[in-house]
């Protein structure tokens, strides 16, 4: 006979059967909820927020349409590249040019280049912010303190406001740890972008937020956050559910461990990726430490014309022929025939506002075998396609 198994903990299910939980809620999101994550924040020792101070979203993409649908329309706010599209072509549509943006240098483990950053501000007095995204979508670099602290000091001398997209700030690995923006912003006005999809991971609940920095120190900034607010007001509220769950989950003691178990797994599969594609001398290979994505870059002069792989499916070959005829990136070239030989999908660094040449993968595969079988695979298409 079986033994049945309780639990004293609560349970995300007893919300699901509750009345309460179908009906509206505060425009700007659950109290208790916003107050058990203020007070998550304040006990990082750094800038010190209210309940007041979060507003919620249904998931981070209606976050980041309204901060760029917000912005004064001649203003620009400059982010990392290789870029994550969803916040470059907000940003380039708000202002009817293309994006703008500060290099990560995949020479220097991605960091980003913070010359090119400070001239890039220094000369364009129509930007306003600066955007971080950390660990970075998608490079899997994670800031370091040092780096953070310099962006703080150039948005502080220019009167900047910061943008942090912290959506993947408690996944990291192999001993690195990310810092949050409230860890290092000082008196400088700035959001941090958060949110469930990636850590519990429930990306169907569409619940991500907003926590405003410093919003007292700015008046301008002030406006802004409180315009964000009644944009969120119009709409009535966000997704309720999710809300209700995040202290349940995150609350939880044994969510702790799941996600310091998880982190693991993700980095022990980074190094397995790693130890097959740096052997391959004509890539760029920086090993990952946050998030679940890699970014591998092609040295200058690898990719040509005329490179395939050999498609053994007549038709594949037909279709795939067809695709790069046409004025592509290189990179995307190689994608499209990776993905007609192998059955491999992954996405051209091109497509990322870039002028590197490479491609993006993810660590996700949990099945160690399939994993490396894939990544052989990647490596052996990248060698048949050089060599051709």
């Amino acid at each position: 006979m079986k033994r049945k198994i309780t639990y004293s903990h609560p349970n995300v299910k007893d919300i699901v059967f509750s009345r309460e939980t179908y009906s509206y809620c505060p425009s700007k999101g659950i109290l208790a909820t916003r107050k058990f994550l203020a007070e998550q924040t304040n006990q990082l020792k750094g800038v010190q927020i209210t309940p007041d101070d979060i507003c919620f979203f249904n998931g981070l993409g209606d976050a980041i349409a309204k901060v760029y649908q917000y912005i004064t329309l001649t203003s620009r706010v400059i982010g990392p590249s290789p870029a994550y599209s969803t916040h470059s072509s907000a940003e380039a549509a708000h202002a009817g040019h293309e994006p703008l943006t500060y290099k990560l240098d995949p020479d220097n483990k991605w960091y980003p280049d913070l010359d090119d950053l400070y001239n890039k501000v220094k000369y364009n007095p129509n930007v306003v912010g600066i955007l971080i995204i950390n660990p970075d979508n998608p490079t899997g670099m994670v800031y370091p303190y040092e780096t953070l602290k310099r962006i703080v000091e150039i948005a502080k001398e220019f009167k900047l406001f910061l943008i942090c997209d912290e959506i993947y700030i408690n996944i990291t690995y192999n001993g690195v740890r990310a810092y949050s923006l409230a860890e290092v912003i000082d008196d400088v006005p700035g959001i941090s972008m958060k949110g469930i999809s990636k850590e519990v991971p429930w990306p169907g609940a569409r619940c991500g937020w907003m926590e405003y920095y410093n919003r007292d120190k700015d008046p301008d900034f002030n406006r802004f956050c409180q315009a964000l607010d009644n944009a969120k007001m119009i709409e009535v509220c966000s997704t309720k559910l999710p809300q209700l769950a995040i202290p349940k989950i995150l609350g939880d003691p044994r969510f702790k461990s799941y996600r310091e178990e998880t982190n693991r797994n993700i980095g022990k599969r980074s190094k397995m990726i790693a130890d097959i594609l740096r052997t391959v001398p004509e890539l760029t290979f920086n090993e990952t430490f946050g998030a679940f994505y890699n970014t591998i870059i092609f040295r200058e002069g690898t990719l040509k014309p005329g490179q395939m792989i050999k498609i053994a499916d007549s038709q594949i070959s037909s279709m795939v022929e067809q695709w790069v005829d046409q004025d592509i990136p290189y990179d995307k070239r190689f994608v499209y025939y990776l993905l007609g030989a192998k059955g491999i999908c992954v996405v051209p660094i091109s497509s990322f506002c870039s002028e590197l040449q490479g491609f993006r993968v993810t660590l996700l595969e949990e099945n160690e075998k399939t994993l490396m079988d894939t990544f052989t695979s990647i490596r052996d298409g990248i060698v048949e396609y050089l060599i051709s």
